[in-house]
């Protein structure tokens, strides 16, 4: 296996990783803690209510925009401050994520994988970005 192939390779593992991770971290703030208290939790976190549901819907269609392969760059790269911001909230409980509340560590860890994977692109199986066009031409010759 060449280089290239197991960046694309590597690539898709890392997108199908963070898009399953996205929808499930997604649909737990609709579902599990609801949209009303995701909002209430980020006003506790003295943010605005409105992010909450904001914050819920970028992560599942970003989730679902992995999974797919669509537009992998820009979408790690429009989630990254989210997580960015998923970490600072939790700076003051400590290094570890077994700290009370949780600590920083664990969306630090998602941050830099969407830096990851927003240099590698979307891998194999994207439906968008360099695989995706060099498919087009080796189609069209």
């Amino acid at each position: 296996m060449n280089s290239t192939r197991t960046a694309d390779a590597a690539a898709l593992i890392l997108r199908l990783a963070l898009g399953v991770l996205y929808l499930a971290h997604s649909l737990q703030k609709i579902f599990v803690f609801t949209l009303p208290g995701t909002a209430a939790f980020f006003v506790s976190l003295g943010l605005p209510g409105w992010l909450g549901y904001v914050t819920a819907f970028i992560e599942l269609a970003g989730g679902i925009a992995l999974l797919a392969g669509f537009q992998v760059r820009w979408v790690a790269l429009v989630l990254l401050p989210f997580m960015l911001g998923a970490t600072s909230a939790h700076l003051h409980n400590g290094w570890g994520f077994a700290s009370p509340h949780g600590g920083w560590e664990y969306p630090a860890f998602w941050a830099v994988t969407l830096v990851v994977q927003s240099l590698l692109g979307g891998g194999l199986a994207a439906v968008s970005g360099s695989q995706a066009k060099a498919a087009r031409g080796a189609v069209a010759a």
